[in-house]
């Protein structure tokens, strides 16, 4: 039996019955959280015109586009809500591989769901083993040195979602994450660097063709033997390994060892933002008395570290911007990073102070890297902090109280209070939902 015959048959044999008490509150989280963050990006201007554009063209309108009041055929209901899902920076991440699991499959999985009519345990499944197989091919890649972590494993994990909500063999599992990983598309961080929102599109089209991956083998497709290894180990990555995939498979999953964001940009921010907020929080200062800022990381992608950004997508990829709005607000939600904040020249002359440093000995013996940052004051004084693991981190993990303070923040102001507070009920029973239909009419 090969690795994709050990994924197949795990996607198969996973039942809800079988889960933990932490498994299945991991499932509701990431549900809890990405739902929020797909509502609140569906209300950008490009997001809505996207969802109004696939309503007039859709055919059986059986899946809600969430936060926008209408239906669509599942896929395009998938294309619509992943990309939504990305434009605000805020969906939960694995550090383990994958990048971006949930809002990669979760999409997907609801369409589908919701098209049949399944209950809440059988989608808990779905998204349990699609958030699995897109981790575990992901983290067995190498990407190569430009490749983005949007939009290459999703297709594979969404393909795994909805085979399973169709009772898939153990075989046509197999076909069914062949082919939709032969989808798989190149993506770069160029566009995100750029702030060109195309860039938004990279989980929505991987969504969508691990939705239609189950569709053409209905229709006769036929798949390489092993795609992943075939996209992933030579055009998507520098190498691919076949062992990562299942090694310790079946044991804690990896829905469990997630990151929720609180900081609304990329992740590679994360760490530095920490820092900085730590040392803004161990003096006062007035805003004129900042001469300089320094941060130090491990690492960094040097398209972190570009120009001043002009808009809103390129400003969540850019070091100095973000510890910038992080100092003169405090903060470093979704309010921070819209065109107005970007035009202030105090954000700007602050950006302008700032210096990243790339630092490899900042990585320890125990492989934690370690980020520090420091406030020059024009008196003399230093204000320090430091991070070795974001809060949100799975082994630094915050409280449901601050994950639901997140969910009502993206969310209330669309759905209403009334809505949030059922939405959120109901998922604390989701394992007792008949029909998931009664979930997401919520979300309409």
């Amino acid at each position: 039996m090969d690795y994709l015959d050990k994924l197949s048959s795990f996607v198969v044999d996973t039942n809800y019955r079988d889960l933990s008490d932490s498994t299945q509150s991991a499932v509701r989280n990431v549900t809890l959280d990405t739902v929020g963050a797909i509502v609140a990006g569906s209300k950008e201007s490009e997001n809505s015109a996207l969802a109004n554009f696939v309503i007039q063209r859709s055919g059986p309108a059986t899946s809600t586009i969430l936060g926008q009041g209408a239906k669509a055929d599942p896929m395009l209901a998938t294309l619509v809500n992943s990309t939504a899902g990305v434009a605000l920076e805020m969906d939960e991440g694995s550090r383990l591989g994958g990048g971006h699991p949930a809002i990669h499959t979760l999409p997907g999985a609801l369409a589908v769901a919701e098209e049949l009519g399944v209950s809440g345990k059988r989608f808990a499944e779905a998204l349990l083993v699609g958030y699995e197989v897109e981790s575990r091919i992901g983290g067995a890649t190498k990407p190569k040195e430009n490749v983005h972590s949007h939009g290459h494993w999703g297709a594979v994990g969404t393909a795994a979602a909805v085979a399973k909500l169709h009772r898939c063999s153990q075989q046509e599992v197999r076909d069914i994450i062949n082919l939709a990983a032969s989808m798989s598309p190149a993506n770069t961080w160029t566009t995100a660097f750029s702030g060109a929102t195309i860039r938004n599109l990279y989980p929505g089209r991987s969504g969508f063709h691990g939705v239609l991956a189950y569709h053409l083998h209905s229709c006769g497709f036929t798949s390489l033997d092993d795609a992943p290894s075939d996209i992933f180990g030579t055009i998507i990555g520098e190498s691919f390994d076949p062992d990562v995939v299942v090694e310790d498979l079946g044991g804690e999953y990896r829905i469990e060892k997630n990151y929720f964001k609180l900081h609304a940009c990329c992740r590679l921010n994360h760490p530095a933002l920490d820092a900085i907020l730590y040392a803004t929080s161990s003096g006062t200062f007035r805003l004129e008395e900042v001469e300089s800022i320094r941060v130090s990381v491990p690492s960094m992608l040097q398209g972190m570290l570009g120009k001043y950004p002009d808009n809103m997508l390129a400003a969540k990829f850019n070091v100095p911007y973000a510890v910038a709005v992080a100092v003169v607000f405090g903060k470093t939600d979704i309010t921070v990073f819209r065109p107005q904040v970007i035009a202030d020249e105090t954000v700007r002359n602050m950006a302008n102070r700032v210096t990243v440093n790339v630092d490899p000995t900042l990585v320890d013996g125990r492989n934690l890297p370690k980020t520090i940052a420091s406030i020059h004051l024009t008196n003399g004084q230093v204000l320090t902090g430091e991070n070795r693991l974001v809060r949100g981190d799975y082994a630094n993990p915050i409280g449901r109280d601050e994950l639901v303070g997140k969910f009502d923040f993206l969310t209330e102001q669309f759905l209403g209070r009334d809505r949030c507070e059922k939405f959120k009920s109901m998922m604390l029973n989701l394992e007792d939902i008949e029909d998931i239909r009664s979930l997401t009419n919520i979300l309409g």
